[in-house]
């Protein structure tokens, strides 16, 4: 048993040593693709795009802590930290890369000696007719004898992997789990911005509302003041038909938000996790929410080293370099080394007897001749899916840079837009506030309160949208270039 042993450990040292040995590694080295570089790789902006004032381009545009803490809320950073724990997305995107992790682990195994014990007990009837015993010629016949048989014993295999077709498969799989990664944290991003975009929505519903119902109640001033009008003889009744009319239009408004409000609110509650029964989205109000200052921006060299979706197309594109790699190693012979020894007994006691052990060592090669052209087609299929891959990844850069061109372009506009509309609602306000006191003070006409009372609500309404807009396009910034959300998420797992 012992000289049995010290075979079998011989035979995995010089499995091992030829394992050393092999180090041709047939197919394509991945290299990285180049960040972009140069003028072009120094800006996203497009000629003659506008410039937004309230971001800064940085090499370096780390911010401290999870993103969404820039506007200030605690009812966002509530709800976030209460989707990055509870999100069957994220635990989707988890249980996934836990799966990938465990298959490349078993890929990884594979280039190991592989070594396996066994035994066994069997009763067995020996057919000595078959090896020419029938007995002695004019005697009785000799009967089948019947034994018992007992074994125990190991076996040890190894794939020389002469052409690294074992090394690239491991190197496809590190290359999967490093995708599955970078999902996973496209997927948090991905999260953290849906909610941040969602909460936006409320603030924006919630203060479109509010702004309708001021408009309501000023409608209802205005009738009030034509009623006291027409009992002083002062008004026609075709004014307080107009005022009603525009009280209803405007009443007529809310149904429609409401209803919005309500399905934003639900959709919340699905983001986080949670049946609308269970949990009730916070109060979000976009009068408490922080307009973010200067918002740092990673250059696009620094943005296709950050951001998850880019960084997933990168590992996709390694994987499937590797996977040619793989295919090429099928073209070429592979030896593999085998070894068994196996202690076998009619009895279990004389197991560990040195003359009951038996041994074989196997060195096999296998050469392929003749596939139908099966392994010719395999690699140009991988090369093919590696030419995709490559596309695809450029793709994915193209399709961030536009994303990130579009928010800045987008919070360019909406300064300048909010700043007119605030000097709109602002003259509306005024006239409106002239034309009642006009009216009270009988110098002008109803028709003329009316006018400017619809010209207010236009004002507020469009002046509240593009503030909730505004906010919903720093969020798209945020996300566009990968803004950091690693410490909330630690946090809640």
């Amino acid at each position: 048993m012992p000289s049995s042993i010290r075979t079998l450990r011989l035979l995995a040292a010089t499995a091992s040593v030829l394992a050393l040995g092999a180090c041709a590694t047939v197919g394509p080295n991945f290299k990285a693709p180049e960040a972009p570089q140069g003028p072009a790789g120094s800006s996203y902006a497009m000629a003659g795009d506008a410039r937004a004032t309230s971001v800064q381009l940085s090499p370096d545009a780390r911010m401290a802590g999870p993103w969404w803490q820039a506007f200030g809320s605690p009812e966002l950073d509530q709800a976030m930290r209460q989707a990055l724990a509870d999100s069957p997305t994220l635990a989707e995107a988890r249980a996934t890369l836990e799966r990938v992790q465990a298959q490349a682990r078993a890929t990884r195994g594979a280039q190991f000696p592989q070594i396996d014990a066994n035994a066994g007990a069997q009763r067995e009837r020996i057919n000595l007719a078959a090896f020419g015993f029938s007995g002695f010629p004019g005697g009785p016949t000799i009967p089948n004898p019947e034994i018992n048989l007992f074994s125990i014993g190991g076996a040890v295999s190894y794939d020389l992997d002469l052409f690294g077709g074992q090394r690239r498969a491991t190197e496809r799989a590190n290359a999967q789990v490093e995708d599955s990664a970078h999902q996973a944290d496209a997927a948090y991003l991905t999260l953290t911005a849906n909610v941040a975009q969602q909460a936006m929505h409320i603030a924006s519903l919630r203060a479109q509302i509010a702004s309708v119902k001021e408009i309501i109640a000023d409608d209802q001033r205005v009738n009030e003041m034509i009623r006291n009008a027409q009992a002083a003889g002062g008004a026609a009744h075709s004014a307080l038909s107009s005022g009603i009319a525009q009280l209803a239009e405007d009443q007529a408004l809310l149904p429609p938000l409401e209803r919005e409000l309500d399905a934003a609110r639900h959709q919340m509650a699905l983001l986080v996790g949670k049946s609308p029964a269970e949990w009730t989205a916070p109060v979000f109000d976009l009068a408490t929410l922080h307009i973010p200052g200067a918002v740092p921006v990673s250059l696009p060299s620094e943005l296709v080293r950050r951001r998850p979706d880019i960084l997933a197309a990168e590992a996709d594109l390694h994987a499937t370099t590797a996977a040619i790699g793989v295919a090429v190693a099928h073209q070429y012979p592979d030896i593999k080394l085998s070894a068994a020894l196996t202690q076998e007994a009619v009895h279990p006691e004389q197991l560990v007897n040195s003359s009951a052990a038996a041994w074989n060592v196997l060195a096999g090669l296998t050469a392929p001749i003749f596939h139908g052209g099966t392994l010719k087609a395999e690699r140009r299929a991988a090369e093919a899916e590696a030419r995709a891959s490559a596309a695809r990844y450029r793709a994915t850069v193209l399709r961030a840079f536009v994303q990130v061109s579009d928010a800045l372009t987008n919070l360019s506009t909406d300064d300048r837009a909010i700043a007119a509309l605030q000097q709109a609602s602002d003259a509306a306000a005024a006239a409106a506030n002239d034309a009642q006191n006009a009216l009270r003070l009988g110098g002008g006409p109803m028709i003329d309160v009316v006018t400017a009372q619809r010209n207010l609500s236009r004002a507020r309404r469009t002046l509240v949208e593009a503030e909730g807009r505004r906010m919903n396009d720093f969020v798209e910034l945020y996300a566009a270039t990968a803004a950091d959300w690693r410490t909330a998420a630690a946090g809640a797992s």
